[in-house]
């Protein structure tokens, strides 16, 4: 499966790299996805955020360097860390003592292997999907910068959330009905700008303090949901990716993730939809 060797390959690319500098953008371009992209589905495959398990894999090597005896302060540099103390701190963290131990017999040090991903057969769970295809539409809301960091964007966006609620009255009625409920629109796909949109699609002009964006024309795989947010939309996203994404014949295109909220987000039970950008994967 071609995924399987892009994302492999990917690995590859991080292994090799432990002791430099390990591009974001890299890792995206030989996954075939973007960098944001890669630390989602990464975080969803892997069940440990990218920037943790590149620092156990850091730290994994660095144990060994030591217990072979080499320095600290070389292997510190050699990491990545500019001064013994955060070293210090980084390995403890991982290992539990401090690297100047790491070189007595007996103490007891923690290896995490590297990461190879291999097809599994699961989903005993039905996923039900659409695939339509969107021209081009506005939307109008309210926006905040959105990290690269994934483990950070899952922080914003629900506090974001809260920050805005007060106004979100405000936008349903501009709402167009061709495109109904309240939109959550992320333009991870763009690597110079990234934004949250909490908006709807609209043709009125924009309240006051609010601001507007044009969604490109893309095709979407759409799954729908219920229950409490954020950790039900959370962990259907995490199904997509995981479950019906690496077999599907599709990969994620470069065009914005969309959820829809067609009622109240913070009721018990909150009816969404999430929409995957997605393309036909190369050869197929």
């Amino acid at each position: 499966m071609d995924w399987l060797e892009n994302w492999n390959q990917a690995l590859d690319y991080l292994e090799e790299n432990l002791d430099r500098e390990i591009k974001l953008e890299e890792l995206g371009r030989l996954a075939g996805c973007s960098a944001y992209h890669f630390q989602r589905m990464f975080s969803y495959l892997a069940g440990v955020p990218l920037k943790e398990y590149i620092r156990r894999r850091r730290m994994t090597r660095a144990a060994a360097d030591l217990r072979a005896g080499e320095k600290v302060l070389h292997v510190a540099l050699r990491y990545g860390y500019d001064s013994p103390t955060a070293f210090n701190r980084a390995f403890q963290a991982v290992h539990g003592v401090a690297p100047s131990l790491a070189k007595q017999d007996g103490v007891k040090l923690k290896a995490f292997p590297r990461i190879r991903f291999k097809f599994v057969l699961k989903g005993d769970a039905e996923m039900e999907y659409q695939i339509v295809k969107r021209e081009a539409f506005r939307i109008v809301g309210f926006r905040t910068p959105l990290p690269m960091d994934v483990e950070e964007g899952f922080q914003v966006v629900p506090r974001f959330w809260g920050e805005i609620g007060p106004r979100v009255g405000e936008l349903i009625p501009l709402m167009d009905p061709e495109t109904p409920g309240l939109l959550g629109v992320s333009t991870c796909h763009r690597e110079e700008e990234n934004y949250y949109y909490i908006a709807v699609a609209s043709k009125a002009p924009a309240p006051e303090g609010a601001c507007e964006w044009t969604v490109p024309a893309a095709t979407w795989a759409v799954f729908s949901g219920t229950g409490q947010q954020p950790n039900a939309i959370q962990e259907l996203q995490k199904r997509i990716v995981a479950e019906w994404l690496p077999d599907s014949g599709y990969e994620w295109a470069q065009a914005p993730d969309v959820e829809v909220y067609l009622n109240e987000p913070g009721t018990e039970e909150a009816q969404f939809q999430v929409w995957l950008p997605i393309q036909k994967v190369s050869g197929k």
